[in-house]
């Protein structure tokens, strides 16, 4: 008996669900009279159900029975006091335009506040669900008047961005933050919805002031971060330094937030900010090994700045500050940038090989040393002495397989061989690379597979390509007008082959490293005009676009460029920067 009743029990349970899905799909389709009665009938079994009584009351407003739908609702408000029906039977009244009755019952809601504040949150959502917004924002205030406790700024707020109104966004954001610090990072993300990386916009400008104003008010360090990270996105980073460096002089604790500043100015190609940023460090911290990061971040941004006259300084520095720090494995980085600068600033390659070598023989664990054999494979790349470089470059593939340096090494072994001319083996290391977990060593690999791939069969000697490796090698080894020179012999004596293009492209990357930008302008225009269906064609545009917004001061030409790439190369991977570019010179707010 007890069986057959339980079985009885889950079968109107399961007829009930079908219905309840029935009905669902008839609202759903449009078949309003069919959902009515399917809805009828699941609400008679339960009227005092909400979900019911809503899916039946706009089911009769769909089909206009207002009237039907003003009785369920006056039944349901003398059987259960529920705000949240008053406003859908005002709103019931508003969809016959009786405004005056519509309102008596937003009010009767708003009433019950006084009584029950908690009352606000479900309230409010209502108003919201019935785009009563005015009524929405009167419910939340009301709230928080009656008892301070209560926190409804984050639903003010995304009731203001809604209607426009961004500076009381702006507030009630702010608001919200004072009380739930945790917070901060979601309304961060609000925000950037609302504001651009020009400072010039008229939000950003309105936030700006809101920020310093409470800066001003409450020497809560909250503001300084956020006032810090508004100049980060506005790539204000020397404003961002000075409010990073106002929190760290009142906590006194890690500098890890002004090296994070550092490096993004540095990647941002704001190198005098970052070298200002990065001393800051060196005279302020106490950890050795973070004061000798800033030293090594300072030579590369100064060897990068140098010309030759300044070498003999940055050669002295690098031996001062191995002399103090030490030789060890802490240094390492330091003692790999020094190899570097002999050999490819200085051209002291037999003394940077030695030097390294030395390095090999500290106790290391093999990363390091990986790291190392990394840079002596370089340099004796940049030496010619390919079959060493590839002893180096294969050692750290057996040592750290399926690492990102090892497959760092394997994209030189490849490189290496191309540069040799043997184009075969490289392809051969190129294809294992296209599952690289590095996505900048599979992009890479890529990018050579497609030249080399694209051009070996032109011609059985291959000597284009041929060429093409050895102007490659030569920009490698910082010979750039050697490189430029043989790119034009290419461009000379092989017109009508699939190589021009990509000559085209590295020569117009030569030229731009050179600051010869009219000259780089000149070989993208040509690709762009004459390879329009090429695969570096979006290279170009993009490459072209950068020209004029950063180097020629024409940000019409960049904007016309950056939207080239947004609708006529959706696929590109320049697409993304350059929809926010484009939305920045058109003066949107940046998502």
């Amino acid at each position: 008996m007890r069986l057959l009743f339980i079985l009885c029990f889950l079968f109107s349970l399961n007829a009930f669900s079908q219905e309840d899905i029935v009905a669902r799909e008839y609202f759903k389709k449009g078949k309003f009279e069919k959902a009515l009665i399917s809805y009828q009938k699941l609400y008679s079994k339960n009227i005092k159900d909400r979900k019911y009584l809503s899916a039946l009351v706009k089911t009769h407003q769909q089909l206009e029975q207002y009237k039907e739908a003003e009785a369920l609702l006056l039944k349901y408000t003398t059987l259960v006091n529920y705000p949240p029906a008053l406003i859908e039977l005002g709103y019931n009244y508003k969809l016959q335009n009786d405004t005056l009755n519509a309102n008596i019952n937003y009010q009767k809601a708003l009433h019950e506040l006084e009584l029950k504040p908690n009352y606000a949150g479900i309230i409010g959502r209502t108003f919201e669900d019935y785009s009563l917004l005015d009524q929405a924002i009167e419910t939340y205030k009301k709230a928080m008047v009656a008892k301070p406790g209560l926190n409804y700024n984050m639903q003010l707020a995304r009731i203001y961005g809604e209607q426009g109104n961004i500076e009381k966004m702006f507030n009630s954001y702010i608001e919200f933050s004072e009380i739930n610090i945790t917070y901060i990072n979601t309304i961060k993300r609000e925000f950037s919805s609302f504001i651009s990386e020009n400072k010039d916009n008229e939000n950003n400008t309105i936030l700006r002031k809101i920020i310093l104003k409470k800066i001003q008010t409450d020497p809560d360090l909250k503001w300084n971060d956020l006032l810090s990270w508004l100049f980060i996105q506005q790539k204000d980073y020397k404003k961002a330094f000075t409010q990073e460096k106002a929190i760290y002089k009142r906590q006194m604790e890690s500098l890890d937030r002004v090296e994070e500043l550092a490096n993004i100015a540095y990647t941002q190609k704001q190198p005098e900010v970052a070298k200002e940023i990065f001393q800051f460090i060196v005279d302020n911290t106490q950890d050795i090994d973070i004061k000798i990061n800033g030293h090594y971040n300072l030579l590369q941004i100064e060897t990068e700045q140098a010309t030759k006259k300044d070498y003999k300084a940055i050669n002295e520095s690098y031996l001062t500050l191995l002399e103090t720090f030490g030789k060890t494995g802490r240094t390492i980085d330091l003692q790999i940038a020094y190899g570097h600068f002999l050999a490819f600033y200085l051209d002291q390659t037999n003394e940077a090989v030695a030097f390294l070598k030395d390095s090999l023989k500290l106790e290391l664990g093999n990363y390091q040393l990986a790291q190392i054999k990394l840079e002596l494979g370089d340099i004796l790349v940049l030496e010619e002495k390919f079959n060493e470089a590839l002893i180096y470059y294969t050692q750290i593939q057996r040592s750290l397989k399926n690492s990102t340096i090892s497959q760092e090494a394997r994209f030189k072994v490849a490189k290496t061989s191309y540069y040799k001319g043997d184009f075969k083996w490289a392809e051969s290391q190129l294809k294992i690379l296209k599952a690289s977990t590095s996505q900048l060593t599979a992009n890479d690999a890529l990018d050579l597979k497609l030249l080399i791939g694209d051009n070996k069969s032109e011609d059985s000697l291959q000597t284009a390509l041929k060429l093409y490796a050895k102007a490659d090698l030569f920009a490698f080894q910082n010979k750039k007008e050697e490189s430029i020179t043989l790119l034009n012999t290419i461009l000379k004596d092989h017109k009508t082959e699939a190589i021009v293009a990509q000559t085209l492209l590295k020569q117009a990357q030569l030229f731009e490293e050179k600051e010869q930008f009219n000259k780089a302008k000149e070989n993208y225009e040509r690709i762009i005009l004459e390879f329009k269906e090429g695969i570096l064609v979006d290279d170009a545009i993009y490459a072209l676009a950068e020209i004029f917004a950063n180097k020629l001061e024409q940000p019409k030409k960049a904007k016309a460029l950056y939207e080239s790439i947004i609708f006529e190369h959706a696929d590109s991977i320049y697409f993304v920067e350059s929809r926010k570019k484009y939305r920045a010179l058109r003066g949107d707010a940046i998502n």
